[in-house]
């Protein structure tokens, strides 16, 4: 059985009185408002984008179980 990691993300701080582009990026996310989560893929494309707004979000690893077909 392979394991694939997910990243659970959650904004838990408001983009009010946040630059134009910090609130392009949550939205980018999928994330529409305060305390919204969302599950993505963990990439180094992901991983990046958290890391402009990550004063913003709450990040949690979670792996899935996969079996092979």
């Amino acid at each position: 059985m392979s394991k694939t990691k997910k990243l659970r993300i959650t904004q838990v701080h408001s983009t009010i009185d946040r630059s134009e582009k910090q609130k392009r990026i949550v939205r980018s996310l999928g994330i529409r408002k305060l305390h919204h989560t969302v599950e993505k893929n963990d990439t180094p494309q992901i991983r990046g984008i958290i890391k402009k707004i990550e004063h913003l979000l709450k990040v949690e690893e979670i792996e899935i179980g996969r079996a092979h077909v």
